[in-house]
């Protein structure tokens, strides 16, 4: 695992296998000029070169695109063997760098750089060296080196040829190493991208290695070694306290269900009670309903939600807000069996509704609504659900824009933290017409329209949730089917396999509260 740490020797003069710089194209150069402006930081190592690096790297094919990866021996004009430019797009407009480009940056450059003992980061975190510009870029530079260089190999025998070890180090200068508020930053960044990390691994299991009780285990292991109070509800006490959405979804499987609790509750008083709940189908056949075969691997990453409110309570143990945090996390394996549940059936949820099941496929609504309805018992201030709910989030918004339904002024506080963050997320509406649809004949409500009417799918799930929300209750419903999973090649900070959103957002999220209720 990559280790990070920081560094105000000059660059040009670290010992390290490679140091890394910014640049930036240029629209339209100048005749005779560079097409390629060196960013902030690259300053002494130019010089090094005699004023032609910018040239050189040019011939090489460097552009300033966005993430691209150039690298140049340095034939010892620096200690460094090996310079490294990595694209930054345009140069901003104002004096900050733009936090994501950066922190996509260098998680391009440090994956590039895979295998290497040690590497320096000299890219622009701000004219201010000490305002909040600079610490909000050194956040983005920091996670986006330790999850670059991310890769899952658990079930590899033997490693594949031409595989490199991620960077051991990373170095990321800055003009004062010691500085105490760029030092707490660097611990923010390894305790979130730890979690992130953990999220990873979780989604990325194979799902014969992480069914319910597995993944519950695995969630109580890691929580009660991070000083977290864990619950674990098994499908006895689930039946006892009348959970039926958890056990109705989990029954088709041989391994039964489970509700894990999780607290974070800080030293001293807490102002404000935040309720996290996530979506744990750890494999979604689909049931009854089947899914097509094509893809339905991925649907091991069904728990993506669950993983990462999990995680979230791990980086909350580290970094101790002034805030009480209580995750519910259902986990159901959703499988075909003679025991599975129908369309057709009527299941009692917690609390006491009843909903007409019309879609086995709509399964984790099912074992939310039990869930939000437990945990609105607590009377938090704020309650957060995340959940790869709907196929519907991916055709609405693609593959890196989350959804979010729920209280409107509440959504544009969520939306505000996750694009300072780097996790975008888009509010959506709740339309009285679509809940008009999902009326049962028989029950309080349809799991989805009534006549299977898959307009607006992505808003029916949210819907169906906001019916066992509490009135008055501030709530949040992120929707992160496309954002949680990254199937193409790896870019940025992403690599193949399981992303970690939204845990970035709710860590945030859970600080501001912390800071103003």
């Amino acid at each position: 695992m990559t280790s990070l740490n920081l560094v105000d020797t000059d660059p040009a003069e670290l010992p390290v296998d490679a140091v890394v710089i910014g640049v930036h194209s240029v629209a339209e150069p100048e005749a005779g000029r560079s097409p390629l402006l060196l960013a902030s930081g690259a300053e002494s190592i130019a010089a090094a070169f005699d004023g032609r690096l910018s040239e050189t790297l040019a011939l090489l094919g460097a552009t300033g695109a966005a993430g691209e990866v150039t690298k140049l021996a340095s034939l010892g004009t620096v200690t460094a063997p090996l310079v490294v430019a990595v694209g930054l797009g345009p140069e901003p407009t104002g004096a900050a760098p733009d936090a994501e480009v950066l922190r996509r940056a260098a998680g391009s450059a440090v994956r590039a750089l895979a295998g290497s003992a040690g590497v320096a980061l000299s890219l622009p975190l701000s004219d201010d060296p000490s305002g909040a510009d600079a610490t909000r870029a050194l956040r983005a530079v920091a996670e986006g080196a330790l999850l670059g260089g991310y890769r899952f190999v658990a079930y590899k025998s033997k490693p594949a040829p031409g595989r490199r070890d991620p960077v051991e180090t990373v170095s990321v200068h800055v003009p004062d190493a010691g500085d105490e508020t760029m030092r707490r930053e660097v611990d923010r960044a390894v305790a979130v991208t730890a979690a992130v990390r953990q999220v990873r691994d979780w989604v990325n299991t194979a799902p014969n290695d992480l069914r319910p009780p597995d993944f519950a285990d695995a969630i109580a292991g890691a929580a009660t070694e991070a000083g977290l109070s864990v619950e674990v509800l098994d499908e006895n006490a689930l039946a006892d306290a009348g959970y039926g959405g958890i056990l109705a979804v989990g029954r088709g499987s041989s391994a039964p269900p489970r509700l894990v609790r999780v607290a974070y509750r800080p030293q001293g008083s807490a102002a404000r009670h935040v309720a996290l709940v996530g979506k744990g189908i750890t494999f979604d056949s689909g049931g009854v309903s089947i899914k097509p075969a094509q893809g339905m691997w991925e649907m091991k990453s069904d728990m993506a939600g669950a993983a990462a409110v999990a995680a979230t309570m791990l980086a909350l143990a580290a970094l101790k807000p002034a805030v009480a945090v209580t995750a519910y996390l259902p986990l159901a394996e959703n499988m075909v069996s003679g025991a599975a549940y129908r369309p057709g059936d009527v299941v009692r949820m917690y609390g006491g509704k009843h909903v007409e099941v019309l879609n086995t496929d709509a399964e984790g609504r099912m074992i939310l609504a039990d869930a939000i309805a437990r945990a609105a018992e607590d009377e938090p201030d704020y309650l957060v659900e995340t959940s790869t709910l709907t196929g519907g989030q991916v055709v609405a918004l693609g593959k890196r824009v989350a959804g979010l339904m729920g209280e409107p002024a509440f959504l544009e506080r969520v939306k505000a933290v996750g694009d300072e963050v780097g996790e975008p997320a888009w509010p959506m509406p709740l339309p009285d017409d679509v809940r008009k649809g999902m009326e049962s004949d028989v029950a309080d409500i349809s799991q989805v329209n009534a006549g299977m009417d898959r307009a607006g799918h992505m808003l029916q799930g949210g819907v169906f949730l906001s019916a066992f929300v509490p009135d008055g209750l501030s709530w949040a419903h992120i929707d992160i089917a496309g954002p949680s999973y990254h199937a193409g090649e790896p870019f940025g900070y992403w690599t193949k396999g399981g992303t970690g959103v939204p845990v970035r957002t709710l860590t945030a999220l859970i600080e501001d509260v912390a800071a103003n209720g």
